[in-house]
């Protein structure tokens, strides 16, 4: 099956055009060892065949052991999770947001916007002198994802095509 990774960037926090505030949406520091960092991702990853979502036990601990300095973020609406944020630092300033999603059940509840305003301010505010935020996302993710990273700001600066495995 075709796929297409489109990636993103945003070099200025002004560049944010945030989605209207959901009360009782908050995004919260998540410890990478609660079990709530696997439960999410593969609950958000599992309709999208992210790999994540069959990894096993001991592919986790790799997984884990490879990006130890990988941040992870809760989304949670009315004290209830409902998806993740997780960030990398890069070199020369540079934050990525790794994952970002909404458990299915909280898919299309019009939480979405504002759950990617707060994981962009989040990732603004990391280190005193990020300079930019870029992320990708898959023609096989949710079908509003793309629309939805172009809304909030960011600019598409590369896209791939390839045969997903």
């Amino acid at each position: 099956m075709e796929e297409i990774v489109t990636y993103l960037e945003m070099t200025a926090r002004e560049q944010l055009d945030p989605a209207d505030p959901v009360p009782g949406l908050t995004l919260e520091p998540l410890h990478r060892d609660s079990p709530l960092v696997i439960e999410l991702q593969v609950r958000i990853g599992t309709p999208y065949g992210w790999r994540c979502a069959s990894r096993t036990e001991a592919d986790w601990a790799a997984w884990f052991a490879r990006y130890p300095d990988r941040m992870f973020w809760l989304l949670s609406f009315e004290g209830e999770p409902v998806g993740l944020v997780a960030y990398d630092l890069h070199p020369g300033d540079e934050v990525e947001i790794e994952t970002f999603g909404l458990v299915p059940e909280f898919v299309g509840r019009r939480l979405g916007g504002y759950a990617l305003t707060l994981g962009i301010q989040r990732a603004w505010d990391l280190t005193p002198t990020v300079r930019r935020l870029w992320l990708h996302t898959s023609s096989m993710d949710h079908p509003r994802a793309l629309p939805n990273y172009h809304r909030r700001g960011f600019r598409t600066f590369r896209t791939e095509t390839g045969d997903r495995a």
